[in-house]
């Protein structure tokens, strides 16, 4: 029987792995302008064409590849014990995406209302969604590491 935790956190992951992907689509085919489903974009005026494309495309690159983070989410609601340390890893890159907004040094707009919201869900909500993972899936990992182990000693022990 598959625990209420668990459940929950299966529930979590997906409704997470759902932002993620729309905000992947958002910025991976809209570039540096988005396609405009999270607000207002046209915030920018191109005054050199072939460095605003360079830099699109590599923000369409960051797009998708947070597409990807989104796709890994869904993967990982599957059987989170299963891939507790690819999701982990991607959990502790997205804390450090949001440490990494500090660096812009403007303080008005890191804790103004348009971000305020995202940086409190990078440094506090991903840091509590990484430890109830791993206490969620502690004991079934530790389980299945087990059966694995028990497994090959079983089969040397026949062969000898």
């Amino acid at each position: 029987m598959t625990s209420p935790n668990l459940v929950a956190l299966r529930i979590v992951l997906i409704l997470a792995g759902a932002f993620i992907a729309f905000t992947g689509i958002n910025i991976g085919f809209g570039g540096i302008a988005t396609l405009g489903w999270q607000g207002q974009s046209s915030f920018l005026q191109v005054t050199n064409e072939q460095a605003f494309l360079v830099q699109d495309s590599h923000v369409r690159f960051l797009g998708g590849m947070w597409l990807g983070v989104g796709a890994l989410f869904f993967l990982a609601a599957t059987d989170p014990a299963k891939y507790r340390n690819v999701l982990g890893a991607a959990l502790t890159l997205i804390f450090l995406g949001g440490l990494a907004r500090f660096t812009q040094m403007e303080f008005q707009i890191l804790f103004g209302p348009d971000l305020a919201s995202s940086l409190l869900a990078e440094l506090v909500g991903i840091p509590l969604l990484y430890f109830w993972l791993l206490k969620t899936t502690r004991n079934k990992s530790s389980a299945k590491e087990l059966a694995a182990t028990a497994g090959l000693h079983g089969s040397k022990e026949k062969n000898a």
